[in-house]
C-alpha cells in the first residue's frame, strides 16, 4: 500500500465559468462538445493547483460532477425530480437549516455510460502523479429512495441497493482495468447518522441506522473487490454543502464495526473540530490500515496555523503510530457543485497547509 502524506479528500472549487457552462448546457445553448471542452479547462486548472501545491494524489476535483456522489446518478437513468422532501442540515453555529430534496428513485437502474472512466482517463494524460478517484458508498443512495414512489420500482430498499452495489462494483473494476492507484469510497452516510436527528430519517425511509453501519461495510467491501495492487480508502464524514453539516458524534460509536471490518487500507477520517469527538477511536484501527487526519476544515475561511495541526496529529499519535498516519482537509472543497462559503484564495492556502506540515511531520 503506497503511503500518500498529503491527501486531498477529492472536490476543490468549481470556477465561475463551469457553473456558467453547466447552466448553458443543460438550457441546450451550447453543444456537448463545446461543454466537454469547458470541463477539460477547468480539470487542467485542478490539476495544475494540487501540482503547484505539492499534494501526493491528484483527482481531477470533481468537475465534472453536480455532487460527489453524481458517477451513478449522472450516468444511470432511474432517477427523477420528484415533489420536494425536507430535510435537517446544520449551519457551523449550531443553528438549524431546512433543506429539499428534490431528486429521487422513480424507476430501475439502466447504466448508461461510465463517468469515473472518463475521469480516469482524461487524468492519466494530463499529469505524471499518482491519481485517486472516488466513488460513493452503495448506502449513501438511500437517500434518493422515497417511500410510496421508489417502492414501485423495486419491491424492497434492498433489491434497490443490489443494484447500486453491482453498478458501483463493475465501476471499481473498469477502474482497476484502466490503472487506477487510488480508489476513495465516500461514505458520509456513516457520520451523518451518529446524529439522532438523522436517525429518525433514515428510520422513516425503512433503513434505520443499525442496519446501514454493518450493510455499508458489507457493500463497500464487495465493490472494492480484490485488488491489492490498488490504494483504497474509505473516508467518513458528517456531510458537507455550502458550509453546513448534517451531524456529529465520536467515532466511537462505529468504530468496531467499521474500523477492523472494511477492506479499505486508509480511512479519511474527518476531525476538524469536536463534531468528531476525541482521537480515542483510533486505537481500534488493525495495524494493517492507515488514517488520514481530516484536521483542515473545508467549512470556514480560517486556515488553521501549522502548530495547531502539528499539535493535534501529536495527540492523535498517542492512539495510532506516527507512521500509520497521514493529513488531508476534513472534507471536500465542493461535495456539491456550489461549494462551501470560502474563496479560492482560501482553498488554495489549505492545501498549501496540507503538504507543508506533511512534509514536516513525516520528514522521510
Amino acid at each position: 500500500m503506497e503511503r500518500y502524506r498529503a491527501d486531498n479528500v477529492g472536490s476543490l472549487l468549481r470556477p465561475a465559468y463551469l457553473h456558467q457552462a453547466r447552466e448553458q448546457y443543460a438550457l441546450g445553448r451550447i453543444s456537448p462538445r463545446e461543454f466537454k471542452r469547458i470541463e477539460d479547462r477547468a480539470v487542467n486548472e485542478a490539476v495544475a493547483l494540487q501540482e503547484a501545491v505539492g499534494i501526493d494524489a491528484v483527482t481531477d476535483g470533481e468537475m465534472r460532477r453536480d455532487l460527489f456522489l453524481s458517477q451513478l446518478a449522472q450516468s444511470t437513468s432511474g432517477f427523477e425530480k420528484l415533489p420536494p422532501t425536507k430535510y435537517v442540515w446544520y449551519h457551523m453555529d449550531g443553528t438549524e437549516d431546512v433543506a429539499t430534496l428534490t431528486y429521487g428513485l422513480t424507476g430501475k437502474l439502466r447504466r448508461k455510460r461510465s463517468l469515473s472512466s472518463e475521469e480516469l482517463s482524461y487524468l492519466r494524460g494530463r499529469t505524471e502523479r499518482p491519481i485517486k478517484v472516488t466513488v460513493p458508498s452503495p448506502t449513501m443512495f438511500v437517500f434518493y429512495w422515497v417511500p410510496g414512489i421508489s417502492d414501485a420500482a423495486y419491491p424492497s430498499i434492498t433489491e434497490f441497493l443490489d443494484d447500486v452495489t453491482d453498478i458501483l462494483r463493475d465501476e471499481v473494476e473498469e477502474l482497476a482495468r484502466l490503472g487506477a492507484r487510488y480508489i476513495q469510497i465516500d461514505a458520509p452516510e456513516l457520520g451523518i447518522g451518529l446524529e439522532p436527528r438523522q436517525q429518525e430519517w433514515f428510520e422513516s425511509k425503512g433503513f434505520g441506522f443499525e442496519r446501514m453501519v454493518p450493510e455499508a461495510v458489507e457493500r463497500i467491501n464487495t465493490i472494492l473487490g480484490n485488488h491489492p495492487e490498488i490504494t483504497s480508502g474509505l473516508h467518513v464524514c458528517r456531510g458537507n454543502n455550502a458550509s453546513r453539516y448534517m451531524g456529529k458524534g465520536s467515532y466511537a460509536a462505529i468504530a468496531e464495526q467499521i474500523f477492523p471490518r472494511t477492506r479499505a487500507r486508509r480511512l479519511l477520517l474527518e476531525y476538524d473540530d469536536e463534531r468528531s469527538g476525541d482521537f480515542s477511536p483510533l486505537a481500534r484501527v488493525p495495524e494493517d490500515k492507515d488514517v488520514v487526519l481530516g484536521l483542515i476544515t473545508t467549512k470556514t475561511a480560517r486556515v488553521e496555523t501549522s502548530t495547531e495541526v502539528e499539535d493535534r496529529i501529536r495527540e492523535a499519535s498517542r492512539y495510532i503510530p506516527l507512521e500509520r498516519l497521514a493529513l488531508s482537509t476534513q472534507c471536500g472543497f465542493a461535495s456539491v457543485a456550489k461549494g462551501n462559503d470560502i474563496s479560492s484564495e482560501a482553498q488554495e492556502r489549505k492545501l498549501r497547509l496540507v503538504v507543508e506540515v506533511a512534509r514536516k511531520v513525516w520528514s522521510d
